[in-house]
């Protein structure tokens, strides 16, 4: 139980660095993604969903696992509507696309890997 209250805590603050990247160069959010950010979005979601999984029951990993791969690959589309609208013209991002850019490889990886998984499980 401590496990899964531990990982899904971590999930979230992956979650969050995550958002942050993806918001700030949008302008939507005034933060600041320091280099802490970069590294800490992918490893607290690949901690969190590993200790979330490892400590839930068989049934629930697989609702809490395709929930984590759904909110990663809606950052992932975000992203890349970012960066498609700002190629076009359309807006100005407020800081630099390398956020965007590693928040769309990241989320899109961790979140399609995540939902082939569960499928996966649900199959067989």
């Amino acid at each position: 139980m401590i496990l899964a209250l531990v990982g899904a805590f971590l999930l979230l603050l992956g979650l969050f660095c995550g958002l942050v990247l993806l918001l700030v160069p949008l302008g939507v959010a005034s933060w600041s993604a320091s280099p802490v950010v970069w590294v800490l979005f992918p490893v607290f979601c690949l901690a969190g969903h590993l200790l979330l999984v490892t400590g839930a029951r068989l049934q629930r990993a697989r609702g809490l696992t395709m929930a984590a791969s759904g909110a990663l690959l809606l950052m992932a589309a975000v992203s890349a509507l970012g960066l498609v609208l700002h190629a076009a013209g359309v807006f100005a991002l407020a800081a630099s696309s390398l956020s965007l850019w590693f928040v769309l490889a990241v989320a899109g990886v961790l979140g399609l890997t995540g939902a082939a998984l569960a499928q996966r499980r649900s199959d067989g």
